[in-house]
Protein backbone atom coordinates (compact mmCIF):
# COMPACT_ATOMS: atom_id res chain seq x y z
CA UNK A 1 0.00 0.00 0.00
CA UNK A 2 1.55 3.38 -0.43
CA UNK A 3 2.23 6.19 1.43
CA UNK A 4 -0.62 8.50 0.06
CA UNK A 5 -2.90 5.89 0.15
CA UNK A 6 -2.24 5.51 4.62
CA UNK A 7 -2.61 9.31 4.93
CA UNK A 8 -6.76 8.53 3.62
CA UNK A 9 -6.77 5.50 6.65
CA UNK A 10 -7.41 5.94 10.05
CA UNK A 11 -7.46 3.37 12.90
CA UNK A 12 -10.99 3.60 14.83
CA UNK A 13 -11.65 1.99 18.20
CA UNK A 14 -15.50 1.76 18.46
CA UNK A 15 -16.96 1.20 21.99
CA UNK A 16 -18.16 -2.37 21.92
CA UNK A 17 -16.08 -5.19 23.25
CA UNK A 18 -13.50 -5.53 21.00
CA UNK A 19 -9.86 -5.22 21.45
CA UNK A 20 -8.52 -3.86 18.20
CA UNK A 21 -8.67 -0.73 16.55
CA UNK A 22 -10.20 -0.89 12.79
CA UNK A 23 -9.18 0.41 9.92
CA UNK A 24 -11.78 2.84 7.84
CA UNK A 25 -11.05 5.24 5.05
CA UNK A 26 -11.78 8.87 5.46
CA UNK A 27 -14.45 10.63 3.87
CA UNK A 28 -13.57 12.93 0.75
CA UNK A 29 -16.05 15.39 1.45
CA UNK A 30 -14.72 15.75 5.25
CA UNK A 31 -13.30 19.17 6.61
CA UNK A 32 -12.85 18.38 10.28
CA UNK A 33 -9.27 17.26 12.00
CA UNK A 34 -9.42 13.42 12.04
CA UNK A 35 -5.82 13.02 14.38
CA UNK A 36 -6.07 10.85 17.15
CA UNK A 37 -8.92 11.41 19.32
CA UNK A 38 -11.43 12.51 17.22
CA UNK A 39 -14.97 11.13 17.65
CA UNK A 40 -16.52 9.73 14.78
CA UNK A 41 -19.42 7.04 13.98
CA UNK A 42 -18.28 4.01 12.23
CA UNK A 43 -20.22 1.01 10.40
CA UNK A 44 -19.42 -2.30 12.37
CA UNK A 45 -20.81 -4.78 10.58
CA UNK A 46 -24.48 -3.35 9.56
CA UNK A 47 -24.32 -1.10 12.37
CA UNK A 48 -23.03 2.16 13.18
CA UNK A 49 -21.31 2.42 16.17
CA UNK A 50 -19.32 5.18 17.88
CA UNK A 51 -15.47 5.11 18.70
CA UNK A 52 -12.40 7.06 18.71
CA UNK A 53 -9.57 7.91 16.00
CA UNK A 54 -6.81 5.70 17.92
CA UNK A 55 -3.37 5.68 17.98
CA UNK A 56 -2.71 2.41 16.33
CA UNK A 57 -1.35 2.49 12.69
CA UNK A 58 -3.84 1.00 9.93
CA UNK A 59 -4.34 -2.07 8.79
CA UNK A 60 -2.57 -3.10 5.62
CA UNK A 61 -6.03 -4.11 3.74
CA UNK A 62 -6.78 -2.79 -0.07
CA UNK A 63 -8.74 0.33 0.28
CA UNK A 64 -11.46 -1.22 -2.17
CA UNK A 65 -12.29 -3.69 1.52
CA UNK A 66 -12.57 -1.00 3.54
CA UNK A 67 -15.27 1.19 5.00
CA UNK A 68 -15.10 4.67 5.35
CA UNK A 69 -16.04 6.71 8.30
CA UNK A 70 -19.99 7.87 8.38
CA UNK A 71 -19.37 11.09 10.53
CA UNK A 72 -16.77 12.97 12.05
CA UNK A 73 -17.85 14.85 15.29
CA UNK A 74 -16.76 18.10 15.85
CA UNK A 75 -16.30 17.82 19.68
CA UNK A 76 -13.08 18.62 21.88
CA UNK A 77 -10.73 15.18 20.93
CA UNK A 78 -10.43 12.71 23.71
CA UNK A 79 -7.41 13.36 25.41
CA UNK A 80 -3.75 11.67 25.10
CA UNK A 81 -3.86 10.61 28.51
CA UNK A 82 -7.04 9.43 28.60
CA UNK A 83 -6.21 7.01 25.29
CA UNK A 84 -3.70 6.20 27.57
CA UNK A 85 -5.71 5.15 30.91
CA UNK A 86 -7.74 3.26 28.21
CA UNK A 87 -5.23 1.00 27.04
CA UNK A 88 -3.57 0.32 30.54
CA UNK A 89 -6.75 -0.07 32.19
CA UNK A 90 -7.70 -2.54 29.27
CA UNK A 91 -4.53 -4.48 29.86
CA UNK A 92 -4.36 -4.78 33.97
CA UNK A 93 -8.11 -5.93 34.55
CA UNK A 94 -7.81 -8.21 31.18
CA UNK A 95 -10.64 -7.01 29.35
CA UNK A 96 -11.72 -5.41 25.84
CA UNK A 97 -9.85 -2.19 24.87
CA UNK A 98 -13.32 -0.84 23.39
CA UNK A 99 -15.35 -2.44 26.86
CA UNK A 100 -13.43 0.01 28.28
CA UNK A 101 -13.68 2.46 25.89
CA UNK A 102 -17.34 2.63 26.22
CA UNK A 103 -17.81 3.70 29.72
CA UNK A 104 -15.65 7.07 28.95
CA UNK A 105 -18.23 7.51 26.06
CA UNK A 106 -21.44 6.58 28.11
CA UNK A 107 -23.04 9.68 27.04
CA UNK A 108 -22.91 8.71 23.26
CA UNK A 109 -26.01 11.92 22.52
CA UNK A 110 -23.14 13.92 23.76
CA UNK A 111 -21.47 14.22 20.48
CA UNK A 112 -24.33 15.06 18.75
CA UNK A 113 -24.68 19.37 17.60
CA UNK A 114 -26.82 20.93 20.59
CA UNK A 115 -30.23 21.78 19.06
CA UNK A 116 -30.92 24.41 22.01
CA UNK A 117 -34.26 26.07 22.58
CA UNK A 118 -35.77 29.18 21.31
CA UNK A 119 -36.31 32.48 23.65
CA UNK A 120 -37.46 35.93 23.70
CA UNK A 121 -35.70 38.89 24.33
CA UNK A 122 -36.18 42.84 22.67
CA UNK A 123 -34.79 43.99 19.92
CA UNK A 124 -31.93 46.78 19.89
CA UNK A 125 -34.68 49.01 18.47
CA UNK A 126 -38.24 49.39 19.15
CA UNK A 127 -40.85 50.99 17.58
CA UNK A 128 -42.72 53.25 20.57
CA UNK A 129 -45.77 53.68 18.50
CA UNK A 130 -46.07 50.36 18.92
CA UNK A 131 -46.06 49.96 22.36
CA UNK A 132 -49.20 52.55 22.81
CA UNK A 133 -51.57 50.18 22.04
CA UNK A 134 -50.55 47.22 23.64
CA UNK A 135 -52.69 44.99 26.17
CA UNK A 136 -51.63 45.30 29.78
CA UNK A 137 -49.89 41.84 29.70
CA UNK A 138 -48.65 42.38 26.59
CA UNK A 139 -46.50 45.37 28.28
CA UNK A 140 -45.94 43.35 31.13
CA UNK A 141 -43.77 40.56 28.74
CA UNK A 142 -41.88 43.92 27.44
CA UNK A 143 -41.10 45.15 31.08
CA UNK A 144 -39.55 41.47 31.97
CA UNK A 145 -37.61 41.56 29.15
CA UNK A 146 -35.71 45.23 29.52
CA UNK A 147 -33.14 43.34 31.55
CA UNK A 148 -31.55 42.30 28.11
CA UNK A 149 -31.58 38.53 28.71
CA UNK A 150 -33.63 36.16 26.77
CA UNK A 151 -36.15 33.97 28.60
CA UNK A 152 -37.84 30.77 26.61
CA UNK A 153 -41.85 31.32 26.43
CA UNK A 154 -42.65 28.99 28.96
CA UNK A 155 -41.06 31.33 31.88
CA UNK A 156 -42.15 34.62 30.35
CA UNK A 157 -45.54 33.21 30.69
CA UNK A 158 -45.40 31.98 34.38
CA UNK A 159 -44.30 35.43 35.03
CA UNK A 160 -47.22 36.91 33.47
CA UNK A 161 -49.55 34.71 33.76
CA UNK A 162 -51.00 34.71 29.99
CA UNK A 163 -51.16 32.26 27.54
CA UNK A 164 -48.15 31.61 24.82
CA UNK A 165 -50.50 33.66 22.06
CA UNK A 166 -49.25 36.72 23.42
CA UNK A 167 -45.86 35.79 23.02
CA UNK A 168 -46.10 35.09 19.62
CA UNK A 169 -48.55 38.33 18.97
CA UNK A 170 -45.91 40.43 20.27
CA UNK A 171 -43.01 38.39 18.33
CA UNK A 172 -45.26 38.80 14.92
CA UNK A 173 -45.18 43.01 15.47
CA UNK A 174 -41.51 42.48 15.84
CA UNK A 175 -41.63 44.09 19.36
CA UNK A 176 -39.62 41.20 20.68
CA UNK A 177 -37.18 38.77 18.48
CA UNK A 178 -36.47 34.91 18.61
CA UNK A 179 -33.15 33.97 19.41
CA UNK A 180 -31.61 29.98 20.70
CA UNK A 181 -30.27 29.73 23.28
CA UNK A 182 -28.19 26.40 24.85
CA UNK A 183 -28.21 25.42 28.30
CA UNK A 184 -25.54 26.32 30.69
CA UNK A 185 -23.30 23.20 31.97
CA UNK A 186 -23.05 23.10 35.59
CA UNK A 187 -20.51 24.50 38.16
CA UNK A 188 -18.51 26.63 35.51
CA UNK A 189 -17.33 29.17 38.18
CA UNK A 190 -17.08 27.75 41.46
CA UNK A 191 -15.47 30.52 43.65
CA UNK A 192 -12.49 29.55 45.52
CA UNK A 193 -12.67 32.08 48.15
CA UNK A 194 -16.69 32.32 48.56
CA UNK A 195 -16.98 31.26 51.95
CA UNK A 196 -13.33 30.31 54.03
CA UNK A 197 -13.17 28.63 57.55
CA UNK A 198 -10.72 29.04 60.27
CA UNK A 199 -8.55 25.47 60.48
CA UNK A 200 -6.79 24.11 63.67
CA UNK A 201 -3.30 23.85 63.25
CA UNK A 202 -3.08 20.43 62.35
CA UNK A 203 -5.85 20.99 59.72
CA UNK A 204 -3.78 23.63 58.44
CA UNK A 205 -0.45 22.16 58.06
CA UNK A 206 -2.31 19.47 55.92
CA UNK A 207 -3.92 21.90 53.80
CA UNK A 208 -0.84 23.41 53.15
CA UNK A 209 1.10 20.06 52.05
CA UNK A 210 -1.87 19.57 49.80
CA UNK A 211 -2.00 23.03 48.15
CA UNK A 212 1.39 22.63 47.00
CA UNK A 213 1.11 19.35 45.46
CA UNK A 214 -1.71 21.15 43.15
CA UNK A 215 0.77 24.17 42.77
CA UNK A 216 3.27 21.62 41.40
CA UNK A 217 1.53 20.29 38.85
CA UNK A 218 2.92 17.21 38.83
CA UNK A 219 2.02 13.64 40.54
CA UNK A 220 1.66 12.88 44.14
CA UNK A 221 -0.16 11.03 46.55
CA UNK A 222 -1.44 11.11 49.49
CA UNK A 223 -3.58 9.82 52.26
CA UNK A 224 -5.41 12.36 54.66
CA UNK A 225 -5.92 10.25 57.34
CA UNK A 226 -8.06 12.08 60.43
CA UNK A 227 -10.96 10.53 63.05
CA UNK A 228 -14.36 10.79 62.14
CA UNK A 229 -15.39 14.55 62.87
CA UNK A 230 -12.03 15.89 62.78
CA UNK A 231 -12.42 18.07 59.19
CA UNK A 232 -11.22 16.25 56.55
CA UNK A 233 -13.08 17.66 53.99
CA UNK A 234 -12.38 21.23 55.22
CA UNK A 235 -8.90 20.55 54.44
CA UNK A 236 -9.26 19.13 51.04
CA UNK A 237 -11.45 21.56 50.20
CA UNK A 238 -8.10 24.04 50.71
CA UNK A 239 -6.71 21.96 47.86
CA UNK A 240 -9.79 22.33 45.65
CA UNK A 241 -9.84 25.55 45.76
CA UNK A 242 -6.13 26.26 45.01
CA UNK A 243 -7.19 23.67 41.49
CA UNK A 244 -9.90 26.09 40.49
CA UNK A 245 -8.15 29.04 41.20
CA UNK A 246 -5.45 27.58 38.45
CA UNK A 247 -8.19 27.29 36.22
CA UNK A 248 -7.92 23.38 36.87
CA UNK A 249 -10.85 20.10 36.52
CA UNK A 250 -11.59 18.13 40.19
CA UNK A 251 -13.31 15.23 40.63
CA UNK A 252 -14.09 13.97 43.84
CA UNK A 253 -15.16 10.24 43.99
CA UNK A 254 -17.67 9.86 46.60
CA UNK A 255 -19.06 5.57 47.12
CA UNK A 256 -22.61 6.26 47.43
CA UNK A 257 -23.08 9.37 45.64
CA UNK A 258 -26.92 9.60 46.67
CA UNK A 259 -26.11 9.26 50.34
CA UNK A 260 -24.19 12.87 49.91
CA UNK A 261 -26.39 15.63 50.32
CA UNK A 262 -24.92 17.35 53.16
CA UNK A 263 -21.90 17.21 51.33
CA UNK A 264 -23.40 18.98 48.39
CA UNK A 265 -25.07 21.72 50.51
CA UNK A 266 -21.13 22.00 52.53
CA UNK A 267 -19.84 22.34 48.79
CA UNK A 268 -22.48 25.20 47.87
CA UNK A 269 -21.41 26.73 50.84
CA UNK A 270 -18.09 27.10 50.78
CA UNK A 271 -18.03 27.62 46.77
CA UNK A 272 -20.96 29.27 46.05
CA UNK A 273 -22.20 26.86 43.48
CA UNK A 274 -23.72 23.66 43.47
CA UNK A 275 -20.91 20.64 41.62
CA UNK A 276 -21.53 18.57 38.82
CA UNK A 277 -23.50 15.35 40.27
CA UNK A 278 -22.46 12.20 38.37
CA UNK A 279 -24.27 8.93 39.07
CA UNK A 280 -27.11 6.13 37.77
CA UNK A 281 -29.57 7.97 38.83
CA UNK A 282 -29.39 11.60 37.17
CA UNK A 283 -31.61 12.23 34.13
CA UNK A 284 -30.39 11.74 30.65
CA UNK A 285 -30.70 16.10 30.07
CA UNK A 286 -28.37 16.16 33.29
CA UNK A 287 -25.69 13.49 32.09
CA UNK A 288 -25.09 15.27 28.46
CA UNK A 289 -25.19 18.73 29.83
CA UNK A 290 -22.11 17.60 32.28
CA UNK A 291 -20.37 15.01 29.64
CA UNK A 292 -20.15 18.19 27.56
CA UNK A 293 -18.98 20.90 30.19
CA UNK A 294 -16.43 18.18 31.30
CA UNK A 295 -15.08 17.58 28.03
CA UNK A 296 -15.02 21.20 26.92
CA UNK A 297 -13.27 22.39 30.56
CA UNK A 298 -16.52 24.36 31.25
CA UNK A 299 -17.10 22.17 34.27
CA UNK A 300 -14.83 22.55 36.96
CA UNK A 301 -15.70 20.18 39.57
CA UNK A 302 -17.34 16.65 39.75
CA UNK A 303 -18.33 15.10 42.56
CA UNK A 304 -19.49 11.45 41.45
CA UNK A 305 -19.73 7.45 41.43
CA UNK A 306 -16.48 5.41 40.39
CA UNK A 307 -17.89 5.83 36.70
CA UNK A 308 -16.90 9.19 36.95
CA UNK A 309 -13.39 8.37 37.09
CA UNK A 310 -13.82 7.65 33.03
CA UNK A 311 -15.10 10.74 32.40
CA UNK A 312 -13.26 12.55 29.43
CA UNK A 313 -11.99 15.62 31.81
CA UNK A 314 -10.50 18.40 29.49
CA UNK A 315 -7.63 19.86 31.76
CA UNK A 316 -7.86 17.55 35.21
CA UNK A 317 -5.85 18.93 38.03
CA UNK A 318 -6.88 16.92 41.28
CA UNK A 319 -8.72 13.71 42.37
CA UNK A 320 -9.92 13.44 45.47
CA UNK A 321 -11.60 10.18 46.80
CA UNK A 322 -13.72 10.06 49.76
CA UNK A 323 -14.02 7.25 52.07
CA UNK A 324 -11.14 5.26 49.78
CA UNK A 325 -11.40 2.26 51.73
CA UNK A 326 -14.84 1.73 50.61
CA UNK A 327 -15.97 -1.47 48.59
CA UNK A 328 -18.52 0.31 47.03
CA UNK A 329 -15.43 1.38 44.95
CA UNK A 330 -15.05 -2.03 43.42
CA UNK A 331 -17.39 -2.17 40.25
CA UNK A 332 -18.30 -6.10 40.17
CA UNK A 333 -20.39 -6.43 36.47
CA UNK A 334 -18.92 -5.49 32.91
CA UNK A 335 -15.29 -4.49 33.34
CA UNK A 336 -13.96 -5.34 36.43
CA UNK A 337 -12.22 -2.79 38.27
CA UNK A 338 -11.33 -0.87 41.71
CA UNK A 339 -12.12 2.86 40.90
CA UNK A 340 -9.69 4.03 43.66
CA UNK A 341 -6.66 2.19 42.83
CA UNK A 342 -7.73 3.20 38.64
CA UNK A 343 -8.03 6.57 39.84
CA UNK A 344 -4.04 6.59 41.26
CA UNK A 345 -3.42 5.32 37.74
CA UNK A 346 -5.33 8.12 36.44
CA UNK A 347 -3.87 10.84 37.98
CA UNK A 348 -0.02 9.46 37.10
CA UNK A 349 -1.20 9.47 33.93
CA UNK A 350 -2.23 12.61 34.00
CA UNK A 351 0.55 13.81 35.93
CA UNK A 352 -1.51 15.88 38.92
CA UNK A 353 -1.98 15.05 42.49
CA UNK A 354 -4.26 12.83 43.90
CA UNK A 355 -5.69 12.46 47.63
CA UNK A 356 -7.28 9.59 49.42
CA UNK A 357 -9.72 10.38 52.44
CA UNK A 358 -10.59 8.18 55.22
CA UNK A 359 -11.10 7.86 58.80
CA UNK A 360 -10.04 4.08 58.57
CA UNK A 361 -7.96 3.49 56.09
CA UNK A 362 -7.50 0.32 53.90
CA UNK A 363 -5.17 -2.18 54.63
CA UNK A 364 -3.51 -1.35 51.22
CA UNK A 365 -3.32 2.56 51.48
CA UNK A 366 -1.92 2.07 54.94
CA UNK A 367 0.79 0.03 53.60
CA UNK A 368 1.78 2.85 50.60
CA UNK A 369 1.79 5.41 53.51
CA UNK A 370 4.04 3.48 55.04
CA UNK A 371 6.41 2.53 52.42
CA UNK A 372 6.49 6.22 51.69
CA UNK A 373 4.57 5.83 48.76
CA UNK A 374 2.17 7.81 49.52
CA UNK A 375 2.07 11.46 51.71
CA UNK A 376 0.74 10.68 55.18
CA UNK A 377 -1.07 13.63 56.45
CA UNK A 378 -2.90 13.14 60.13
CA UNK A 379 -5.32 14.25 61.83
CA UNK A 380 -5.90 13.13 65.30
CA UNK A 381 -8.94 15.38 66.69
CA UNK A 382 -12.24 15.97 66.40
CA UNK A 383 -12.79 19.97 64.59
CA UNK A 384 -14.02 22.57 67.29
CA UNK A 385 -15.48 21.17 70.68
CA UNK A 386 -16.41 17.85 68.84
CA UNK A 387 -15.31 14.66 71.15
CA UNK A 388 -15.54 11.08 70.19
CA UNK A 389 -19.14 9.51 71.08
CA UNK A 390 -18.62 6.63 73.55
CA UNK A 391 -18.42 3.18 72.63
CA UNK A 392 -19.70 0.10 74.51
CA UNK A 393 -19.55 -3.53 73.66
CA UNK A 394 -22.77 -5.94 74.62
CA UNK A 395 -22.41 -9.53 75.06
CA UNK A 396 -25.45 -11.20 73.99
CA UNK A 397 -24.39 -14.00 76.73
CA UNK A 398 -24.93 -11.75 79.84
CA UNK A 399 -26.84 -9.21 78.83
CA UNK A 400 -29.40 -11.52 77.29
CA UNK A 401 -32.43 -10.61 74.62
CA UNK A 402 -35.99 -12.04 75.69
CA UNK A 403 -36.71 -15.45 74.21
CA UNK A 404 -37.76 -14.27 70.15
CA UNK A 405 -36.26 -10.76 70.63
CA UNK A 406 -33.16 -9.52 69.24
CA UNK A 407 -32.14 -6.59 71.31
CA UNK A 408 -30.40 -6.48 74.17
CA UNK A 409 -32.22 -5.42 77.19
CA UNK A 410 -29.46 -2.38 77.95
CA UNK A 411 -29.58 -1.47 74.22
CA UNK A 412 -33.60 -0.67 74.89
CA UNK A 413 -32.76 1.30 78.57
CA UNK A 414 -30.61 3.14 75.79
CA UNK A 415 -33.45 3.84 73.49
CA UNK A 416 -35.62 4.53 76.18
CA UNK A 417 -32.97 7.18 77.38
CA UNK A 418 -32.55 8.63 74.44
CA UNK A 419 -36.09 8.99 73.29
CA UNK A 420 -37.30 10.91 76.83
CA UNK A 421 -34.45 13.06 75.77
CA UNK A 422 -36.26 14.27 72.57
CA UNK A 423 -32.89 12.56 70.69
CA UNK A 424 -32.75 10.29 67.68
CA UNK A 425 -30.91 6.81 67.78
CA UNK A 426 -29.55 5.37 64.76
CA UNK A 427 -29.79 1.15 64.60
CA UNK A 428 -27.65 -0.57 61.44
CA UNK A 429 -28.20 -3.29 60.70
CA UNK A 430 -26.94 -4.48 57.14
CA UNK A 431 -29.31 -7.20 56.34
CA UNK A 432 -32.34 -5.97 54.67
CA UNK A 433 -36.03 -8.00 55.39
CA UNK A 434 -38.05 -9.89 57.83
CA UNK A 435 -35.45 -13.19 58.42
CA UNK A 436 -31.91 -14.14 56.53
CA UNK A 437 -32.90 -17.91 57.24
CA UNK A 438 -36.53 -20.28 57.26
CA UNK A 439 -36.75 -23.63 58.54
CA UNK A 440 -39.21 -26.04 59.16
CA UNK A 441 -39.18 -26.68 63.29
CA UNK A 442 -40.68 -30.66 62.43
CA UNK A 443 -38.16 -31.90 60.17
CA UNK A 444 -35.18 -29.25 59.85
CA UNK A 445 -35.76 -28.38 56.52
CA UNK A 446 -34.54 -25.12 55.34
CA UNK A 447 -35.60 -23.24 52.18
CA UNK A 448 -32.74 -22.48 49.51
CA UNK A 449 -32.55 -21.04 46.13
CA UNK A 450 -32.77 -23.47 43.55
CA UNK A 451 -30.16 -21.94 41.53
CA UNK A 452 -27.15 -20.61 43.56
CA UNK A 453 -28.24 -22.77 46.88
CA UNK A 454 -27.91 -19.52 48.70
CA UNK A 455 -30.34 -19.45 52.06
CA UNK A 456 -34.11 -17.89 50.89
CA UNK A 457 -34.58 -14.46 52.99
CA UNK A 458 -37.84 -13.88 54.11
CA UNK A 459 -39.65 -10.40 52.83
CA UNK A 460 -42.48 -10.02 55.40
CA UNK A 461 -44.35 -6.95 53.62
CA UNK A 462 -44.18 -8.57 50.01
CA UNK A 463 -45.15 -12.03 51.64
CA UNK A 464 -42.22 -14.22 49.39
CA UNK A 465 -38.68 -15.46 50.32
CA UNK A 466 -35.76 -13.75 48.08
CA UNK A 467 -32.68 -14.82 47.23
CA UNK A 468 -30.42 -11.97 47.64
CA UNK A 469 -27.78 -13.39 45.10
CA UNK A 470 -29.68 -14.14 41.82
CA UNK A 471 -33.38 -12.77 42.47
CA UNK A 472 -35.44 -15.87 42.74
CA UNK A 473 -38.61 -15.09 44.37
CA UNK A 474 -41.33 -17.50 46.12
CA UNK A 475 -44.21 -17.04 47.94
CA UNK A 476 -43.91 -18.11 51.83
CA UNK A 477 -46.08 -21.56 51.54
CA UNK A 478 -48.74 -22.61 54.25
CA UNK A 479 -46.58 -26.46 54.78
CA UNK A 480 -43.24 -27.37 54.79
CA UNK A 481 -42.27 -28.82 51.01
CA UNK A 482 -40.12 -31.55 52.82
CA UNK A 483 -42.46 -33.16 55.53
CA UNK A 484 -45.98 -31.15 54.78
CA UNK A 485 -45.95 -30.09 58.71
CA UNK A 486 -47.85 -26.73 58.38
CA UNK A 487 -47.62 -24.26 61.19
CA UNK A 488 -44.23 -25.26 61.59
CA UNK A 489 -42.25 -23.07 59.15
CA UNK A 490 -40.09 -20.72 61.52
CA UNK A 491 -38.16 -17.22 60.76
CA UNK A 492 -34.52 -17.49 62.24
CA UNK A 493 -32.26 -14.51 62.89
CA UNK A 494 -33.67 -10.83 62.33
CA UNK A 495 -33.50 -8.90 59.39
CA UNK A 496 -34.37 -4.59 59.51
CA UNK A 497 -37.90 -5.64 59.36
CA UNK A 498 -37.78 -7.62 62.23
CA UNK A 499 -36.22 -5.05 64.36
CA UNK A 500 -38.46 -2.77 63.00
CA UNK A 501 -41.20 -4.56 64.19
CA UNK A 502 -39.50 -5.46 67.38
CA UNK A 503 -39.16 -1.55 68.20
CA UNK A 504 -42.64 -0.79 67.03
CA UNK A 505 -44.26 -3.53 69.67
CA UNK A 506 -41.31 -1.93 72.45
CA UNK A 507 -41.95 2.05 71.87
CA UNK A 508 -45.40 2.37 70.02
CA UNK A 509 -45.03 6.17 70.64
CA UNK A 510 -41.57 6.33 68.80
CA UNK A 511 -41.33 7.69 65.04
CA UNK A 512 -39.80 5.27 63.23
CA UNK A 513 -37.95 5.20 59.45
CA UNK A 514 -36.69 2.29 57.49
CA UNK A 515 -33.78 2.98 54.91
CA UNK A 516 -32.81 0.16 52.72
CA UNK A 517 -33.53 -0.77 49.09
CA UNK A 518 -36.80 -2.70 49.62
CA UNK A 519 -37.90 0.68 51.07
CA UNK A 520 -36.08 3.44 49.08
CA UNK A 521 -36.21 2.75 45.22
CA UNK A 522 -34.43 5.25 43.48
CA UNK A 523 -32.14 8.62 44.43
CA UNK A 524 -35.22 10.92 44.51
CA UNK A 525 -36.80 9.01 46.79
CA UNK A 526 -33.97 8.95 49.00
CA UNK A 527 -33.38 12.44 49.57
CA UNK A 528 -36.73 12.98 50.41
CA UNK A 529 -36.79 10.94 53.20
CA UNK A 530 -33.20 11.60 54.32
CA UNK A 531 -34.55 15.23 54.29
CA UNK A 532 -37.84 14.34 56.53
CA UNK A 533 -35.20 12.73 59.11
CA UNK A 534 -33.20 15.80 59.14
CA UNK A 535 -35.85 18.44 59.03
CA UNK A 536 -39.34 16.67 60.75
CA UNK A 537 -37.11 13.95 62.50
CA UNK A 538 -37.73 10.53 63.51
CA UNK A 539 -36.98 9.23 67.31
Amino acid sequence: MSDKSIQHLVSVLVNAPVDKAYTYKIPENNTLDIAPGAYCRVFLGNKKTHGVVWDTPPDDVPPSKLKSVDCVFNKTPMHDHLRDFVEWVATYTMNKKGAVLKMCMSVPDALEDEKGDTAYKLPERIDSHKLKSLTAKQQNVIEILRDGHAYKASIIAKKVGCGPGVIKNLAGKGLIEDVTIFATPPCTSPNPDHETVELTEDQAAAATALREYVQNSKFSASLLDGVTGSGKTEVYFEAVAEAIRQNKQILILMPEIALSQSFIDRFKKRFGCLPAIWHSSITPAKRRLTWQGVSTGRTKVVIGARSSLFLPYKNLGLIIIDEEHDPAYKQEDGVLYNARDMAVVRASKEGIPIALVSATPSLETMVNAWNGKYHHHVLTSRFGKAELPDIALIDLKEDKPERGEFIAPSLMTALVQTLEKGLQSLLFLNRRGYAPLTLCRSCGYRFECPRCTAWLVEHRQQNHLECHHCGYHMRVPNECPSCSDTGSLTPCGPGVERITHEIQEKLPQARLSVLSSDTVEDHNELQTKLAEIKQNGVD
